[in-house]
Parts: C-alpha cells; sequence; structure tokens
C-alpha cells in the first residue's frame, strides 16, 4: 500500500496538533454533484473537538471557547449582512419600481413615497410627476401613448438587463434557490451556487427583475442571497473551510435570517428553516443559531428602515374590531378549498410550462423568453388597474380596511361599484396566475411568495366584497344575526378576507403549515385572526394533497431538478421488504478480494461513477471502500509499471505480500447492514432521519444487495411523472 506523504502527516492544525491521518479529510475532497459522507463529517468534528478538550492548561480552555466565538461572530456577521442587504434593496426596488411611472421633480434618485413624505394626509402631492407631466404632454391620448411607452420600455430594460447578468456572469443565480438549497443542506454538494459571483448578480438582479412588474417576488431568493453571503464569509475561517457540517449549520442560520429579512417575520424565519428547509443537525442547536440570525437580521432591516415606518410589519391590517363571526367560517374555507385546487393547477402549470421550455427553442433563447414575457407582462397590466403597481403595494391595499380619512384605493370602498371591483380582481388573480406559472423559472431571479399572496389576496377580498354585499342586502336573515343591528358599524371586513386568501393561495403552493401560519401574522400584525389564517391554511393543504402528492413547488422542482433530496414523509410500505428496495448481488458493481489488480480496478473507476463499491471474497461481504479512497490509493501505483499488475487485498491475511497491494485500511470503518427481510418502511425512515449514503443487505456474511440513496430517491418521487426531467448528466453521479 502506498505510504502517506510525510509533509501531509506532519501538518500542523490550527490548534497547534499534529494531523492525524483522519484529520486530512477536507470539504475540498468533495465536487459539485455528489453527496457528503456525514459519518466520516460527523467523526472528524467529533475527533477534532476532543483533541482541543484534551490540551493542557489555559489552551486547552481557550480553543473550544474560540470556536464558539468564531461560529457565533459568523451567525451575527450574516444576521447583520443580510438585514443591510434586503433593506438596500427594498429601498432600490421600490425606486426602479416609480421609475416606470413618473419621478421626483426635485430629486432623481427620490422614490414616490420619499417625494411625498412632507404632503399631509388627503393633500395632493404635486413634487411627484408622472413622464406625461414632466414632458409637458397635452393631450389625454398623447399622455397615455406616453406612460405605457415608458413604462413597458423599462420594465423590459430591466428584465432584460437582470436575463444578460444571470446568463452571462452567474447561470445559478437564476430562479428562487429554495430547492438548491434544501438539496444543500441535505447533503448535497454544489459550491458553484454559493459563489461571490451568485451572490453579487442574484441581488442586482433580483431587484431589476422585481422592480421590471413580472410576477415574481424576491423572498425566496433572499434566502439564496444570505446563503451565499454565509458561504463567502465561512472562507476566512479555516473552521469551517474544512467542515461541510459546520458549514450547513452557518447555512440553515443564514436561510432563516433571509425568511426574516424577505418577511420582516424573526419567528417564522426560524419555523421556516425546521419545516420547510428541514434541518439536518441537532435541532436545538440549529434552532438557536437561526434564531440569533434572524433577531439580527430583523434589527438591521428595522434600522435600514426602507419603508419609512420603522416598523416590521409590511402589510399592516387595520381592523375595526378585533372580533370575527361564526358565519364567517363559511367563505373562509371555501377561501381555502379555492387555495388549495388553484394551488395545485398552479403547479401542474408551472411544471409543464417548465418542460416545455426545456424541450423547445426557448431553452436555446432565455434572455429572448425574458424581453417578450416582460413585454407582455407589462402591457397587460398597464390595463389592468389593480395589476398596475408592485404586488407588494397592491397587496397592502388590498390588506387595509376602508377607512373615511383615508384615500379609496381605486374605488375599492365604494358600495356601488361592488361587482366592477369584484370582476377587476378575480381577472387580476386570473392574470397573475398565468404569469407567474410562465415566469417562476425563467433565467431571472424569482420567487414565489409575493405573487401567490397577491393571487391569494385578490381572490378573498374579492370574496370578502361579496360577503359583505350579501350582508347589507339581507341584514335581518337570521345567518346574520350575530352582527351588530347599527348598520353604520361594519361586520365583514375585506380586507382581512385579502389577507385569508392569501393565506390559503400560499398554503396550496407550498404546502407550509406552521411557518406559514407564523409568517402571515407577523406579516400583517393580524395576532387576534391567527385562528381562522390557521383555518384556511389547514384546509388547503388538506385539498392541494388530495389533488397531488407532490408536496409543494420546491419539492417538484426538486424532482424535476433531479436533486439527492429526501422528503420527510412518512413511507408505508405496505408489507414489503427491503428485497424489494435493495440491488441484489447480481446488479453490483463489486470487488473482488485478491482477485482484481491495480490496472483493473482504475478501469472499474474509469467505467463507473459511483462513490463506492462493495468488497467480497467468494460472495463473503468484507467491507465497503470509497470512490476517493481508492483513487487516492491507485494514484502513485499506476505510475509504476511494476506495480499495475499486483492483485489487491483488502482483507487482514495473505500469502505472498511481494505480489500484492494492502487495501485493507481503506475499507470504511462503520458500514450499516441490515438483513434483506427488514420492512422497507425502516429502510426509507433509516435513510431520512440518520443521513445514510448506503445500506448493505447481508445473511450469514454473505452479500446480498446494497440500497443507495438514490435508490431511496426514487421511491419517494416516482409518483412524480416528471422526476428528473430538468436534470442534467452530472447530477446523477451523486448515487
Amino acid at each position: 500500500m502506498p505510504r502517506p506523504d510525510p509533509a501531509e502527516l506532519y501538518e500542523l492544525t490550527e490548534d497547534g496538533q499534529i494531523r492525524s491521518p483522519t484529520q486530512t479529510h477536507s470539504a475540498s475532497q468533495y465536487v459539485d454533484g455528489r453527496t457528503i459522507d456525514w459519518l466520516q463529517e460527523e467523526a472528524v468534528e467529533r475527533e477534532r473537538t476532543n483533541s482541543q478538550r484534551a490540551q493542557h492548561g489555559v489552551r486547552g480552555l481557550l480553543l473550544p471557547w474560540f470556536d464558539a466565538a468564531r461560529m457565533w461572530l459568523v451567525v451575527i456577521l450574516i444576521g447583520i449582512g443580510i438585514g443591510v442587504t434586503g433593506g438596500w434593496l427594498d429601498v432600490l426596488v421600490k425606486w426602479l419600481g416609480d421609475l416606470r411611472e413618473g419621478r421626483c421633480s426635485y430629486g432623481f434618485f427620490y422614490n414616490q413615497v420619499a417625494c411625498c413624505s412632507g404632503v399631509k394626509p388627503g393633500e395632493a402631492c404635486t413634487d411627484w410627476r408622472t413622464w406625461s407631466e414632466f414632458f409637458g404632454v397635452g393631450p389625454a391620448p398623447a399622455q397615455a401613448l406616453l406612460q405605457s411607452f415608458v413604462y413597458v420600455s423599462l420594465a423590459v430594460a430591466f428584465a432584460g438587463s437582470a436575463a444578460v447578468l444571470v446568463k452571462t456572469y452567474a447561470p445559478y443565480a437564476f430562479h428562487t434557490g429554495i430547492p438548491e438549497i434544501k438539496a444543500i443542506l441535505g447533503g448535497y454538494v454544489l459550491t458553484a451556487f454559493l459563489t461571490p459571483w451568485t451572490l453579487l448578480i442574484k441581488a442586482l438582479g433580483l431587484a431589476l427583475a422585481v422592480a421590471s412588474g413580472l410576477s415574481l417576488g424576491k423572498e425566496g431568493p433572499l434566502v439564496h442571497v444570505a446563503c451565499c453571503m454565509a458561504y463567502l464569509l465561512s472562507r476566512f475561517f479555516k473552521q469551517f473551510r474544512n467542515s461541510e457540517a459546520q458549514q450547513r449549520k452557518l447555512l440553515a442560520a443564514a436561510a432563516a435570517a433571509g425568511v426574516s429579512v424577505a418577511f420582516g417575520s424573526p419567528l417564522g424565519g426560524v419555523l421556516f428553516g425546521l419545516e420547510e428547509l428541514d434541518t439536518f443537525a441537532n435541532e436545538s442547536e440549529v434552532m438557536w443559531r437561526g434564531f440569533v440570525a434572524s433577531a439580527v437580521a430583523a434589527v438591521s432591516l428595522q434600522w435600514v428602515n426602507p419603508f419609512g415606518t420603522s416598523k416590521l410589519v409590511l402589510f399592516q391590517v387595520t381592523n375595526a374590531s378585533d372580533t370575527w363571526r361564526a358565519f364567517e367560517l363559511i367563505p373562509w374555507l371555501t377561501l381555502g378549498v379555492i387555495g388549495g385546487i388553484l394551488g395545485s393547477v398552479l403547479i401542474k402549470l408551472n411544471v409543464e410550462i417548465a418542460l416545455y421550455r426545456r424541450n423547445s427553442a426557448l431553452n436555446e433563447w432565455p434572455i429572448v423568453e425574458v424581453i417578450g414575457v416582460s413585454a407582455i407582462t407589462a402591457a397587460i397590466s398597464y390595463l389592468v388597474v389593480f395589476s398596475r403597481v408592485q404586488a407588494s403595494e397592491l397587496v397592502a391595499n388590498l390588506f387595509q380596511e376602508c377607512d373615511p380619512t383615508k384615500i379609496d384605493y381605486h374605488g375599492l370602498c365604494n358600495p356601488t361599484a361592488m361587482w366592477e371591483n369584484v370582476f377587476l380582481l378575480i381577472l387580476t388573480a386570473a392574470i397573475k396566475v398565468l404569469l407567474t406559472a410562465w415566469t417562476f423559472g425563467m433565467m431571472i431571479p424569482a420567487g414565489i411568495f409575493l405573487p401567490t399572496i397577491a393571487i391569494g389576496a385578490c381572490l378573498g377580498r374579492a370574496v370578502g366584497l361579496l360577503t359583505q354585499g350579501l350582508q347589507r342586502a339581507y341584514p335581518t336573515a337570521w345567518i346574520f344575526l350575530s352582527c351588530p343591528p347599527d348598520p353604520s358599524v361594519r361586520c365583514v371586513s375585506p380586507g382581512f378576507y385579502a389577507v385569508i386568501g392569501a393565506s390559503a393561495m400560499l398554503g396550496g403552493v407550498t404546502r407550509m403549515t406552521i411557518s406559514l401560519v407564523v409568517i402571515l401574522f407577523e406579516l400583517t400584525g393580524a395576532l387576534s385572526h391567527v385562528l381562522p389564517i390557521m383555518i384556511s391554511v389547514m384546509t388547503s393543504k388538506w385539498v392541494g394533497d388530495a389533488f397531488g402528492k407532490d408536496g409543494g413547488i420546491y419539492a417538484v422542482w426538486i424532482a424535476m431538478r433531479g436533486y439527492p433530496w429526501l422528503p420527510p414523509v412518512d413511507f408505508e410500505d405496505k408489507g414489503d421488504t427491503g428485497a424489494q428496495l435493495m440491488r441484489p448481488l447480481e446488479r453490483l458493481v463489486v470487488i473482488e478480494d485478491e482477485q482484481d489488480t491495480v490496472l483493473s480496478l482504475d478501469g472499474m473507476l474509469n467505467d463507473h461513477d459511483f462513490h463506492g463499491f462493495p468488497v467480497v471474497r467468494r460472495q463473503e461481504f468484507l467491507g465497503f471502500v470509497t470512490r476517493d479512497k481508492l483513487r487516492l490509493a491507485l494514484a502513485p501505483l499506476l505510475c509504476e509499471d511494476s506495480e499495475r499488475r499486483k492483485r489487491c487485498f483488502f482483507s487482514s491475511q495473505t500469502s505472498s505480500p511481494d505480489e500484492q497491494v494492502d487495501f485493507s485500511s481503506l475499507l470504511e470503518e462503520a458500514v450499516l447492514q441490515l438483513r434483506q427481510e427488514v420492512p422497507k418502511e425502516l429502510v426509507v425512515n433509516m435513510f431520512q432521519k440518520m443521513n445514510l449514503r448506503q445500506i448493505i443487505f447481508t445473511t450469514g456474511g454473505k452479500l446480498r444487495g446494497m440500497v443507495t440513496k438514490s435508490d431511496v430517491v426514487k421511491l419517494l418521487t416516482c409518483n412524480f411523472p416528471h422526476s428528473g426531467a430538468l436534470g442534467s448528466g452530472a447530477r446523477r453521479s451523486w448515487a
């Protein structure tokens, strides 16, 4: 067996100790497209921790403290960084979005809110001038033509610029990023997804894409931005560079901070990390770090104060009364059913469009597609009054209740225009469903939270207006007896129906539950109406699951991209055993002890791109050797002709050591073995909870078969007809 490099054997660690063979393990050994070895990572981390604790004197006390201090320093820096970045992105998006309609007369870089900050409520703002007013265009037709031309032109320019940046400099900056983050936290290696260029282009492209008016949001991509920032900061500390497990703990905290900034929801960010991202490590440890990162990020966001309100609540709900009536459960349950059905429709529509995009000419012309869709979106949106503004502004107005002291938003509070408003709201929701299904997947940064909330808010407000109109038309009906007898006192609050519709639609698309409820009440401040939000989310999830066990939009995209992510679902085997899941010995590529030569093993590695290989001697299982260890051991032997023909043995006994190469030390120390009669459900649960790469099935010491993580992934995604449809061949090598 080749001897290790002496320089490597006597390399000093960061704590001043001589590096052991297991400590030479580094995160750099993993290449994109593979999964990390959790058992090896945890063993290296335990050995490093024990080595520090074994130090005598002050050094033994300080080294663990320095490790913890570095971890918390990075966590706090992540929170500050994403909080400040998210705040300034909001400012940039608001300015660019308002620029499509006009400019401030006394400062080009003022958005409409900042320009009119000195105007009292109810007064007209003369400092903000539309483009027709700025250029002095008089006739009304010419004004409309100029406004629409600038509106569409700037939308195309912003979206096209974002697409060019992504396509040219950072291809991984497109889409939302949450499916990839979920896979990375599960052990998938995709370093190119977290590079500094990806961070820069994702942030800049996100601002341009959102400002263009496309049917997308910035919430999901902010999670990707936060994780890129965490990865960049971790590269400054050797403690994180040499440990993929430590890096993922930082990424989990960063993801929570990203959600905290996206929604102004610190608690929702922590729960999102535990529920939707399925963070792998000890829950209390990840929760605590995520909580700190989320809190710091929220404080930083409030310090930037991008909305000028000094509040974290983005869409403040104002209710005349905090009480709700029992009859309102009927329209709320109806909204839950609509959200579940429409969420499933949106997912299926988005999948079909993504498949069409991949298999058509659009796949070769992504920038042209973005420009075309942005032009169509801007033209349609300009014609429909409720879709002309930014989605965040639309949602904020739909969540508001009618107040005589405030301006009526496009006649929403006009009781004589109820049917017109209901028609426009339903039309806006239908348009946004189609545009969102197409936009989510183009070559630009795009989140799906905000457009989904906007769709649900439109439908919820329409149902609220209908319920309010029905109550006003029949105030003495028995179903409305719980309403106040005074007709001047509002009984139904259409603004809160918009909140219910938003939560139902978001639940139908993402299939989130607990974290979604927390995000919604932190987003709106509607703490007294948590129970109705819970009811709508619960109903939409039940209905959505009944129409398809896809697990939500992110799980669908993970399946289509072919990432090795195991969904935390309860699998039922219906009496099947591990024998039905395993690959039998006849289908395995195995290494025969004392039969294979150095040259034949090299050929095996070149022909098969598996993570590792079982080692047998006449079907007797000896152990498991990983591809990386075997390649490293073969490299020096292949340079000498006399060594290439030598046979390799992996057992501890040999009769002719001069003609053989001892590879016994390459075998994995801990290989999980089961009998093939164990329930298939148990095998799946072990992969889900123990982060395993493979399980070996033996009987009486004889190898019977093997199950890999790829086999379990295929089992759990077999009901999805388009699994792996958008994946590349390189991504399938993790098996």
